[in-house]
């Protein structure tokens, strides 16, 4: 089996595996994990982390384990674990094994046990409260608990009583026994078990204490065989507690923890609780909202799984926390559906157009500009069109090359038009246009003579009405972690239109299908809302970076 990373990979995890594989540190073994909670919806910051698992795994020929941390069943559910799944097989990714902590959790209990009998741990029955005013701060020394110098009898005795339900939740905890004064809190004696007596969704009611995350990581990491257990930044300070879990109750395995920076991006709320919030209270259209930035939200929008994993390739692998602008992200979306999606034609604001002098015509239109294999489409003219309310000015600005009276422009693979008459409402409102049509001519030259500078999409009359929703950055400020984040909701992140138009071509599209809509964006037909007859256009991203131009 090949232990070689693909040429050209270059991280400091990947050469510490390949300094790993040099040494026979553990056999020319590798293998890793994806440990997600199932509390919730995957979003963009697992991606970071889930490219990095499961690449390690590709490209050391090795495997990478989907393991469920599932150690407090009052807030996982089935419905989690299933959309996990789904999630990581849609990015593109295969697991060597699935796996739960819950599979393991008599063992993980029967190595408390075995620290309580060498003497490593104890149960404490101090409160939540005063345990953490016995605890200390980083400028306060910790005391001992007065219950922290127990027999191993009485331990293991208080141990099996919580694991028979006879202690209420809050009554007692079991404490490893380490260092009540250890500069590093996570080792002034941390909290292994605590009485939880909620419904668990794999184990039912068999169990009334539940193992800590820090506690249960490190075992189900050696339980697994587990070489290289890769976490974020924040569990540095974690890593001590882990080595001590493995080194004290001498696990057959020994996996080391190593640390890399989080994916943090601008315009961006990652916290499962803000996440949560704007679910709750209405503020998003629930966790696939194409705003949101869980996976699920994304898929929805159109985002497709290449352009994710060509984020987390982008931003590499570190050290050190950084602010990745969401622009890299959206260049990431742009150049992935550029390069693959099929042109087409659509009107969001329609400005009606007859041409007065209407003739047949049929315009043959390439589906992609540097992708002939994707073959043409026809469109055919219709005496009324319907062009862009925005392409028309009345009375033009200086360097407008669109529609205004008397001005020939293109019409998008169907030669030219001149507006003649404008139409309005008694209010003023333009209703509609009037114009002479010109077949297609040959050159730069138009009908006049002169060269002509502009050219528009257009859609006849017989097009789809469909709705078309245009989505943005869920927020507007650069950092919307302040407390009042909530005022920084985008307002213009969901415009909906009713009476958008789009090519006949499309009329059969299905859903997932992703499109450029020239001068648009690009947009995917909706997989959740869209019903026969009734279509639903999701933006994916503009066609441009209109953000860009306001930070200036």
């Amino acid at each position: 089996m090949s232990t070689t990373p693909e040429p050209g990979l270059s991280n400091f995890i990947a050469d510490k595996i390949r300094a790993d594989n040099a040494s026979d540190k553990f056999g020319g073994r590798v293998l890793t994990r994806f440990p997600p909670e199932p509390n919730g919806y995957l979003h963009i910051g697992h991606v970071k982390s889930i490219c990095l698992n499961f690449g390690l795994a590709r490209d050391f020929a090795a495997g990478c384990n989907l393991r469920f941390d599932d150690t407090n069943p009052a807030a996982e559910e089935q419905e989690y674990v299933d959309a996990i799944e789904s999630d990581v097989h849609w990015l593109g990714f295969e697991w060597a094994g699935k796996y739960f902590a819950s599979d393991y959790f008599e063992q993980i209990y029967l190595w408390a046990e075995r620290l309580d009998e060498l003497g490593k741990a104890y149960v404490d029955e101090l409160s939540p409260e005063q345990i953490a005013e016995y605890r200390g701060d980083y400028h306060r020394p910790g005391k001992a608990s007065p219950f922290r110098d127990r027999s191993v009898d009485e331990n293991l005795r208080l141990l099996r009583a919580m694991r028979a339900g006879e202690f209420d939740e809050g009554k007692a905890v079991l404490r490893a026994k380490i260092d009540v004064n250890h500069p590093n809190m996570n080792l002034r004696d941390p909290v292994l078990y605590r009485v939880k007596k909620a419904h668990h969704h794999r184990t039912g009611d068999a169990w009334c204490i539940y193992p800590m995350y820090d506690y249960a990581h490190p075992l189900s990491d050696a339980v697994e065989g587990i070489t290289h257990s890769i976490c974020t930044l924040e569990f540095a300070d974690h890593r001590p507690f882990y080595d001590w879990c493995i080194q004290t109750v001498d696990t057959p395995y020994k996996p080391e923890q190593t640390e890399f920076a989080r994916l943090k991006l601008t315009y961006t709320v990652l916290s499962k609780r803000k996440l949560l919030q704007l679910v709750n209270d209405g503020l998003v259209d629930g966790w696939d909202d194409p705003r949101m930035p869980t996976i699920r939200g994304m898929r929805r929008r159109g985002v497709p799984p290449s352009a994710l994993r060509e984020l987390a390739s982008r931003v590499g692998v570190s050290k050190a926390d950084s602010w990745i602008d969401v622009s890299i992200l959206e260049a990431c979306i742009r150049d992935d559906l550029d390069a693959t999606s099929a042109r087409a034609m659509a009107v969001i604001d329609g400005l009606p157009i007859t041409l007065t002098n209407y003739a047949p015509f049929t315009a043959t239109l390439q589906n992609h500009p540097k992708k002939p294999e994707l073959g043409s489409r026809t469109v055919t003219l219709t005496e009324t069109i319907y062009v862009e309310r925005e392409d028309f000015e009345e009375a033009p600005a200086k360097g407008f090359f669109r529609l205004f009276p008397g001005n020939w422009v293109r019409l998008r693979g169907a030669g030219f038009v001149r507006v003649d008459g404008v139409t309005k409402d008694l209010g003023g409102v333009i209703t509609g246009l009037t114009a002479t049509w010109h077949a297609p001519i040959e050159g730069n030259e138009g009908p006049g003579g002169g060269k002509v500078k502009g050219t528009i999409h257009w859609v006849p009359s017989d097009s789809p009405v469909v709705e078309v929703r245009l989505y943005d950055r869920l927020f507007t400020a650069e950092h919307p972690d302040s407390d009042d984040w909530k005022s920084h909701l985008n307002p213009k992140g969901k415009v909906v239109v009713t009476t958008a138009r789009v090519e006949p071509s499309l009329a059969n599209a299905a859903p997932g299908t992703r499109y450029q809509f020239e001068r648009v964006g690009f947009f995917a037909l909706d997989e959740v809302d869209t019903k026969p007859g009734k279509p639903v256009w999701n933006r994916v991203i503009t066609l441009k970076d209109s953000w860009a131009k306001e930070k200036k």
